[in-house]
């Protein structure tokens, strides 16, 4: 359940979701919501979010040391396990209850959140699904992708290619110059919805959603926050790759294959009995 805390800003209340914009959701693997969150929490919990890369990354590798992946961005991932403010934030309903929504579920737990810092020259992200990297037998994944900032198209703002979510080829490549060269080719036909975010601009996109980021040409951060949330009844599926081995350890520590995933680092956000207003 969500945890018993005061906000000085506004993260709990409904946003108002259309039956079309699930149907949206449903038939491409991706929205873009406008105003889902004020200005005012969006400085208070950058503050906390980018204090806290700074501290993690100060021993990052210059950008020409690093690979395709390690160029894309700075990532920090389970900061809500770090930082009092930044877990108030990811205990926020309004974002929960938007992603439970989308997907139909009656409630969502916590997979984990990460920081993604685009560097200034900072590297493209590579076209990928993210849920390659997920053991979890359900479909009902989501991810909050929300920019700290106003993100132009020099920044590499996110870019969805339509109806994605239901290809079954590329489900088997891991991030990186070869998902980029093969991803790239095929999906150029289905075209890339790669449009500016303005702040307070959230993106959710499903977890089988091939999505790729340009690279950041100006001469500033990118700063973006994720929320990764997942059905509150999802099971631990048997891990088909090693990156799904690896993530059952840090995210799913303790759970079976069949159970729920139900860790002390998946807590429940949002369920339907929560609704507010």
């Amino acid at each position: 359940m969500a945890a018993n805390v005061s906000h000085a800003f506004d993260i709990d209340s409904p946003y108002p979701l259309s039956a079309a914009t699930v149907a949206a959701y449903s038939e491409k693997g991706y929205v873009k919501l406008k105003q889902v969150l004020e200005p005012g929490v969006i400085g208070k919990y950058r503050a906390a979010i980018t204090r806290k890369v700074d501290e993690l990354s100060r021993e990052r590798l210059p950008l020409e040391q690093r690979n395709t992946y390690g160029k894309a961005f700075l990532q920090i991932m389970n900061l809500w396990t770090q930082d009092a403010v930044i877990r108030e934030f990811i205990f926020g309903r309004r974002l929960a209850r938007i992603a439970a929504e989308l997907m139909g579920c009656q409630g969502v737990r916590l997979y984990h959140d990460q920081a993604l810092f685009k560097e200034p020259h900072g590297g493209l992200t590579p076209w990928h699904a993210d849920q390659y990297y997920w053991p979890l037998a359900t479909d009902k994944t989501i991810t909050a992708w929300i920019p700290l900032m106003p993100v132009p198209a020099q920044m590499g703002p996110l870019g969805f290619c339509p109806g994605s979510h239901r290809f079954q080829f590329g489900r088997d490549l891991e991030i990186g110059d070869e998902s980029e060269e093969s991803l790239k080719r095929i999906l150029a036909r289905f075209g890339c919805d790669e449009s500016p975010f303005e702040l307070g601009d959230v993106s959710f996109h499903s977890g089988w959603t091939f999505h790729r980021a340009g690279a950041n040409e100006s001469d500033e951060m990118r700063e973006v926050f994720t929320v990764i949330y997942i059905d509150r009844d999802a099971h631990l599926a048997a891990p088909k790759n090693k990156n799904q081995i690896d993530d059952w350890n840090q995210w799913c520590p303790g759970v079976k294959v069949g159970e729920v995933v139900d860790s002390h680092l998946n807590p429940i956000v949002y369920e339907s009995s929560d609704a507010v207003g």
